[in-house]
C-alpha cells in the first residue's frame, strides 16, 4: 500500500540489508516550479516525470485555486495545466492550501505579470535553519513591485510592468535564483543577475522557460542574464530525475550492507555524490537506465566531507550519508556550510547508539558563514558504532529520510513518528521499502 495522510508513525523492524529495484521520477527541487512557471504561459504545457509528492499536490491546488486547469496527461506522471483563465484566488483558500509549503513564495513573479497583484500567506517548510523571505522581497521591490505588510500575509502590487535589474545575491541560493528567473522572463528590459545559485534544477528551469519563448544566458561565473520577452507560450517538458532522492537510497544501500539499483538515477548530476560514494567505500555501476549502489564488504572509510551549493557536495546528500558515516572505521568529520542547524538530526542517532560530537567552530578546510555566529554546524562522527532501535520523531524532509535509514540498519524495532513529512520528497516511499525487503508495518501489525 502507499503511504496515506491518514497514518503518521510506522514500525521498523531493522537488521534487514536492502536488496532490489526502485525507481526515481522528476526531482522534487524542479517539478513544482516547472509547475508554477506554466502560469507564465499563454497556453497549455505538458510537464512529464512528475512525482506523486506532496509539494506536487500542494502546487496543483494552489494553480487550481487561481484558474489553472490541471488534468493528467497520456502517459504516467503527466500533468498537463492549461493557465488561460488565471483568476484571483481567496486569501483564506490559499492560506489553508499552501500549510506549510515555501513554493507559495514562487507564485509572486507569474501572478503579478499575469494579474497585476499576488497574496502571499506565512510561509513553513523543513526547519533546518533560516531561510529569510525578506530577500524575495526584496528582489520583487527592485522589478517594480509594492508590497504591503498585513496581518495574513503579504499583499503585492505591480502598478506597471515589471522592469529588469541588476541583482546580485549575496548566497548562490536556489529559491532566490528562481525568483529572479520566474519574475524577470516577463519583465522589460534586461535582468542580470551574479552570484546565481546554478544546480541542475535550475538549469532544468531555465530550460522550460526558454521553450516558452524566454532569452536566458549563463555563464561561468555564476552569472545570469535574462531579457524580457512580451509573451511566453506553454512548454513540453520531462523533469530531470531525482539526483536528492537517488542518493538517499543509495545512503540506505550502504548503511544497511545493502544491494539497490535505482532506476532513473543519473551520473552526470551525481558526479560529486558519487566521488565521495567511493572513497566512503561504496561501490556503483551505471547503466544506460539508472545506477546500482552496494555495500561491497568490509570496513568502510571515515572521510572529511563539507556540503558546499552545485557543483560542491549537496547538502540534501549530507544527512542520509551521515547514517552510513556511524558505520565507518575511524572519525569523520562533516562541515554543513548551506544550512546552519541541519546537523540538529544527530541527537537521535546518538540515543540509538552513535558516537556524534557537535562544534560551532569551522572543521574544514575554509571558514563559512557560521564560523563566528555560535551555530552547532560541523560534526565528528566516531565509528563504528552498533545501532539499536528507538523511538524517533521525525524533524525535518532529509532527516526523517535519514531516521528511517538508521532504523532500517539498526538491531530491533524502532517507532518511527512523523513520516508524513517524508512524502514531501519521496514518492511512494513505503512501497519502494517493502519492494527492498524492508521488514516494516503499521500500527496494530497490520503490514505496508
Amino acid at each position: 500500500m502507499t503511504g496515506t495522510d491518514s497514518q503518521d508513525v510506522l514500525l521498523v523492524h531493522g537488521g534487514t540489508p536492502l536488496e532490489g529495484e526502485i525507481r526515481v521520477r522528476g526531482a522534487k527541487n524542479l517539478v513544482p516550479k516547472a509547475m508554477v512557471a506554466a502560469l507564465l504561459g499563454s497556453g497549455p504545457s505538458r510537464l512529464r516525470n512528475v512525482p506523486d509528492i506532496r509539494d506536487v499536490r500542494v502546487v496543483r491546488g494552489l494553480l487550481q485555486l487561481h484558474g489553472v486547469t490541471v488534468r493528467p496527461g497520456d502517459e504516467p506522471g503527466e500533468l498537463v495545466l492549461d493557465p488561460t483563465h488565471v483568476e484571483s484566488a481567496n486569501v483564506a483558500d490559499i492560506d489553508a492550501h499552501a500549510g506549510s509549503s515555501r513554493i507559495p513564495i514562487l507564485f509572486c513573479g507569474p501572478l503579478l505579470h499575469r494579474l497585476g497583484h499576488a497574496f502571499i500567506p506565512g510561509l513553513g517548510g523543513c526547519d533546518i535553519g533560516g531561510r529569510p523571505i525578506d530577500f524575495h522581497f526584496d528582489v520583487l521591490r527592485q522589478f517594480g513591485a509594492t508590497i504591503e505588510k498585513r496581518a495574513d500575509g503579504q499583499y503585492l502590487e505591480a502598478p506597471q510592468r515589471l522592469r529588469g535589474c541588476k541583482i546580485r545575491l549575496p548566497y548562490p541560493s536556489v529559491g532566490s535564483t528562481e525568483q529572479v528567473l520566474l519574475t524577470a522572463v516577463l519583465a522589460e528590459g534586461v535582468t542580470e543577475l551574479s552570484n546565481a545559485a546554478v544546480e541542475p534544477e535550475i538549469e532544468d528551469l531555465i530550460c522550460v522557460l526558454q521553450k516558452m519563448g524566454a532569452i536566458i544566458s549563463m555563464d561561468t561565473d555564476r552569472t545570469i542574464r535574462i531579457t524580457g520577452v512580451d509573451r511566453l507560450d506553454g512548454y513540453t517538458h520531462r523533469a530531470l530525475p531525482d539526483r536528492l532522492e537517488a542518493a538517499s537510497w543509495a545512503s540506505a544501500a550502504l548503511a544497511t550492507e545493502g544491494n539497490i539499483y535505482v532506476r532513473g538515477a543519473q551520473q552526470r548530476s551525481m558526479m560529486t555524490f558519487l566521488n565521495t560514494y567511493r572513497k566512503v567505500g561504496g561501490a556503483f555501476e551505471i547503466d544506460d537506465e539508472g545506477i546500482r549502489f552496494w555495500h561491497p564488504g568490509g570496513s568502510l572509510n571515515a572521510i572529511h566531507l563539507e556540503t558546499d551549493v552545485h557543483p560542491g557536495f549537496q547538502t540534501d546528500w549530507q544527512q542520509p550519508l551521515v547514517v552510513a558515516l556511524t558505520q565507518a572505521s575511524g572519525l569523520s568529520i562533516v562541515h554543513e556550510t548551506v544550512y546552519e542547524s541541519r546537523l540538529g538530526f544527530t541527537s537521535a542517532l546518538n540515543q540509538m547508539g552513535a558516537h556524534i560530537q557537535l562544534y560551532r567552530e569551522c572543521l574544514g578546510g575554509s571558514d563559512c558563514r557560521f564560523g563566528q555566529r555560535n551555530f552547532l554546524h560541523s560534526a565528528v562522527v566516531s565509528g563504528p558504532t552498533r545501532l539499536q532501535g528507538a523511538d524517533l520523531v521525525i524533524p525535518d524532509l532529509r532527516g526523517g529520510f535519514s531516521y528511517l535509514i538508521a532504523a532500517l540498519a539498526a538491531q530491533g524495532t524502532s517507532r518511527v513518528h512523523g513520516i508524513e513529512l517524508i512524502n514531501r520528497g519521496y514518492e511512494n516511499f513505503m512501497d519502494k521499502l517493502v519492494e527492498l525487503g524492508a521488514k516494516v508495518e503499521l500500527p496494530g501489525g497490520a503490514l505496508v
